[in-house]
């Protein structure tokens, strides 16, 4: 069962009222839109929006309310979805980012480094790039970029190339052949002392990677900013650091009143803020969500006021 994360806490920081626009750019399984659509009513309006064929087919059991709109489509397409169901403006928008839940625990979509599957990784099944194809075509270079900078992993160079020796060999085909690749690459007294799975962070930079999840989710701020009215909200839940950062950097600009260094001693610059932070600090779920749902404990819900 999907169980939304940090839902009271969204819902108070989006301070929904009945007939708001609002705008899900993570429909996922609706488990946020239905509590959403429950708050702004009949007179309101709920657009969805995933790039997933699941998402889809689950928001089919919504469309029976007359406030509801879903749109299949990336999120930094979130301009051309209002565009197509003529809605240029929302008063609230919000992101759940990540994988889903569903996402990973449907095998066959190769997400999970736990299950044997096909490497794939795609959230949009239809795109023509997988985990499969990066693993087995991308330079030890380009593979060792990604594993670093998108999993923050210390050892990306020597997984990089532990993974072009094994693919010379024969192709990396399933998620338990690259845990494998991976198990060999991290030496024995790294794995015994961390925590977490040895692949954990290779296998976020990848799916990171295939999706270009920090390159949709850049263009999807600023353009959701422009489709807010202003005194609309903002609320994004981040489930890692690298989207938290670029989430919080994002804000913490948008809200900036002046660029001028500050050895300028007047402002020049000229540049007037768009957002207003609700929350200095990111909200995270309490202990009892977190006992009940462990997938939430990393969850971090970050939300700003349009000016």
């Amino acid at each position: 069962m999907h169980i939304p994360v940090l839902l009271e806490e969204t819902l108070a920081a989006l301070d929904l009222r009945p007939g708001d626009k609002v705008l899900d750019c993570t429909f996922g399984q609706g488990g946020h839109t239905k509590e959403f659509l429950r708050h702004v009513g009949p007179e309101g309006l709920v657009i969805g929006l995933d790039v997933d064929a699941v998402a889809e087919a689950a928001a089919d059991e919504l469309k029976g309310y007359p406030a509801f709109r879903f749109v299949r489509c990336n999120f930094r397409d979130l301009d051309s979805a209002l565009s197509i169901i003529d809605v240029p403006q929302v008063d609230k928008v919000f992101f759940d980012l990540g994988v889903s839940s569903p996402q990973i625990d449907t095998v066959e979509r190769g997400f999970s480094y736990q299950y044997d599957a096909r490497l794939d990784m795609r959230m949009d099944r239809r795109k023509s790039v997988s985990a499969f194809e990066a693993v087995n075509t991308y330079s030890e270079a380009e593979l060792a970029r990604i594993v670093k900078q998108y999993g923050e992993e210390r050892w990306s160079k020597r997984i990089a190339a532990f993974i072009v020796e094994a693919r010379a060999k024969r192709p990396i085909e399933t998620t338990q052949e690259l845990v494998s690749v991976i198990k060999a690459a991290v030496p024995k007294g790294v794995r015994d002392k961390e925590d977490q799975h040895p692949a954990k962070r290779t296998f976020q930079a990848l799916r990171i990677a295939v999706n270009d999840e920090l390159g949709s989710l850049g263009e999807a701020l600023t353009k959701a900013v422009q489709a807010l009215n202003t005194g609309g909200r903002l609320a994004c839940i981040s489930f890692h650091s690298l989207e938290d950062r670029a989430v919080k950097k994002f804000m913490v600009s948008s809200a900036r009143e002046c660029t001028c260094p500050p050895s300028i001693p007047q402002c020049v610059c000229q540049v007037e803020p768009t957002l207003r932070l609700i929350s200095r600090k990111a909200i995270v779920p309490t202990a009892s969500e977190v006992k009940m749902n462990p997938r939430s404990r990393s969850a971090r819900l970050r939300v700003a006021e349009r000016l």
